[in-house]
């Protein structure tokens, strides 16, 4: 089942609104997947800057302190913003690596859900309307975003297991389906060091994406590539730093709606979750076709 949105933003004057937008496209998808929800918000960056988004499963006890004790890996410029059972760490974009591992010390409790310049992600148990609300996503602007609420179908119901699911520098991805051969994929790529948290497939799909893109290739050449490497049903929605993409399958038996305007490009599961978006009634609205690669670039458009 599960439900998927996301939200490609082309009019800059939309921006202070991406959260709410998002929020409210999210919360219509509720009854496709009602165990756990994530959502991903783009923009904020800073130059110099990195975020790291943290989970933990006891806050009280692993944020106080946390700036104090990534002194020594950050230069001393770390800065712990604390939003419920997640924080942002802000640190120099030179120190990401340094304060990931010194994390893994100081807090082995902590889980990272994203780093990189950009993304914030925010994921929990529960409902949509729950977890965007505890997280405050409906006052976050942004450039560009994807959510997810989900119907565990092949793992435990946890924080860890919900979407978005994020393996690399600013990209994460969402999914609707199944794959068959992700347990190949996990120990290929773990023999190339790859890490994973989870036996979700959908991570396995989203460190795929991350191989790919190290090698250079954007997120539309990864995506194109996913259709010979990865076998089963899915509906991908990906985010990068700049970047929005969407692919299904050959079969395409997931559902899915797209609709762009001027303003924006949005897509979700269902066209119910479009229909408060902005000039939506004037909008191209479309279902994506089978093994198609949809791809929008910000740094593209702009060059």
């Amino acid at each position: 089942m599960c439900g998927i949105v996301g939200l490609f933003l082309k009019d800059k004057s939309l921006e202070p609104r991406l959260g709410a937008l998002l929020s409210d496209m999210l919360v219509t998808m509720t009854d496709r997947g009602p165990d756990s929800a994530g959502i991903a918000i783009y923009g904020g960056e800073a130059e110099g800057v990195a975020k790291i988004t943290v989970q933990s499963p006891n806050p009280a006890r692993d944020f106080p302190g946390l700036e104090a004790a990534l002194s020594d890996a950050s230069g001393g410029a770390a800065r712990v913003a604390v939003k419920s059972t997640h924080a942002v760490v802000s640190l120099p974009a030179d120190r990401l690596d340094a304060v990931r591992a010194a994390l893994a010390e100081v807090a082995p409790d902590v889980r990272v859900m994203g780093a990189g310049t950009s993304v914030e992600i925010y994921k929990e148990v529960g409902l949509p309307k729950d977890v965007v609300a505890r997280f405050g996503v409906a006052e976050m602007g942004g450039t560009h975003g994807i959510g997810h609420t989900r119907m565990a179908t092949e793992s435990a119901v946890t924080t860890l297991g919900a979407h978005p699911f994020s393996t690399g520098a600013d990209q994460c991805l969402v999914h609707n389906g199944s794959l068959s051969n992700h347990n190949n994929l996990r120990r290929e790529m773990m023999r190339k060091g790859m890490r994973f948290e989870t036996q979700n497939d959908s991570e396995v799909a989203a460190a795929y994406l991350t191989a790919e893109m190290e090698t250079g290739k954007d997120l539309g050449q990864a995506l194109t590539g996913a259709l010979d490497d990865l076998d089963g049903f899915f509906t991908f929605v990906v985010g990068t730093r700049s970047g929005f993409g969407v692919l299904r399958d050959p079969i395409a038996c997931k559902p899915a709606v797209m609709a762009e305007t001027d303003q924006y490009v949005a897509f979700g599961s269902e066209y119910r979750a479009l229909v408060n978006l902005p000039g939506i009634e004037t909008a191209r609205v479309w279902e994506p076709e089978p093994a198609t690669v949809y791809f929008w670039d910000h740094d593209k458009a702009a060059a």
